[in-house]
């Protein structure tokens, strides 16, 4: 636990100072401690009021006590966006959370990620199609984002740990809490699998004016947000908004002209959001973005490496000479989805290299 966490855990809890304020009031004071500890006079050209002025000198120590005290118990963490582990993407956002509080793996939160949201209220297709799409970006190596919220949120999470992988939850409220409760045993597994993750302290609930910064960070973590239903009014559009503010890819999948939760999508679709209908849609998309996580990520040896028997007959498919995704689809007997998102996972292992539109293996010491 670093020395200064109590300071960074005090100015969080200040009311008016949000993560544009909080940024600014480092950048003039150097640090937290500096920032609490500075004359009212300095502190007036941030617009601060007589109330705001009290909680700076008589903060709420039981409230920063019991952060310090969840923070003690693994696999609790809590970064500072000064700390290596605090995740680089997310630093790059406007406003990014000056301190973030993690259930799970922090490690997990700069691997590449793609983000699955939706309606809460889904036809069984669209809660269907995210459980399959996270599946597939699962099994490409990508960790499935999304915000824990019953509907498609939910489904995608469950989509991605189905088929092994890992997920990442962005939380509305303290992570001393779930919501909804009825998510409990599924934040269970994704603290186990992945992170939960939340800007907010513990005690804090769930408030409507929580959901837009919780959605933030679920574009801001990821490569690129798919959008799968969606209601022309939903928050799920102000998460592929943040998404284009933030340089993120937008997608989305089309539906019927007659289904409400597909109007969403249809209006992304129209202001520029890319139409997908399949994985290998979002996978080809991204892969550029991958190639760097695949170069700065250690991997185990090759020749240790060990893939299942469905993977091997993909390298065998493949070979040493390069040859079109078409090619490799015929010799394979796989679907284009499947093929995408295998040889994805096989480039993050240094496997299979890319090139052109041509694939090639890289190097024959696998093992069974």
């Amino acid at each position: 636990m670093r020395p200064d966490l109590a300071d960074w855990l005090t100015l969080l809890r200040v009311p008016g100072v949000g993560p544009v304020t909080y940024k600014a009031l480092i950048r003039v004071f150097g640090s937290p401690g500096q920032a609490l500890r500075a004359r009212h006079s300095e502190l007036k050209r941030f617009g601060f009021t007589e109330e705001i002025f009290a909680h700076f000198s008589k903060p709420n120590l039981h409230a920063i006590d019991q952060d310090l005290a969840w923070s003690a118990q693994p696999p609790h963490h809590v970064l500072v966006i000064g700390d290596p582990e605090y995740p680089r993407q997310l630093r790059e956002i406007h406003g990014p959370p000056p301190v973030l509080f993690v259930n799970g793996d922090p490690h997990c939160l700069a691997d590449p990620q793609i983000a699955i949201v939706g309606s809460r209220r889904p036809t069984p297709a669209g809660r269907d199609n995210a459980h399959t799409f996270a599946a597939h970006m699962a099994n490409a190596g990508l960790i499935v984002t999304s915000g824990l919220a019953i509907g498609i949120d939910g489904a995608s999470h469950e989509g991605a740990l189905a088929a092994g992988g890992l997920s990442i939850a962005v939380a509305a409220t303290g992570l001393d809490r779930v919501y909804p409760a009825r998510h409990r045993e599924l934040a269970t597994r994704i603290a186990a699998r992945g992170a939960l993750v939340s800007e907010f302290p513990t005690g804090v609930a769930p408030r409507a004016e929580h959901f837009p910064r919780r959605n933030r960070l679920i574009s801001g973590l990821s490569l690129g947000v798919l959008v799968v239903e969606a209601a022309r009014r939903s928050g799920s559009l102000i998460t592929a908004g943040c998404a284009a503010e933030q340089g993120r890819e937008v997608f989305a999948i089309p539906g019927s002209i007659h289904n409400p939760v597909a109007r969403g999508c249809h209006h992304l679709i129209r202001q520029g959001a890319k139409l997908v209908e399949s994985a290998y849609d979002i996978l080809e998309e991204i892969r550029s973005q991958i190639e760097p996580y695949s170069r700065a990520t250690p991997h185990t040896e090759p020749a240790l490496v060990e893939l299942d028997k469905e993977y091997l007959a993909l390298l065998d498919s493949l070979g040493y000479d390069p040859i079109s995704m078409d090619t490799l689809i015929e010799r394979s007997g796989l679907t284009a989805d499947k093929v995408s998102s295998m040889l994805i996972a096989l480039e993050l292992k240094s496997l299979v290299a890319a090139e052109g539109g041509f694939y090639m293996r890289l190097n024959p010491g696998i093992t069974e």
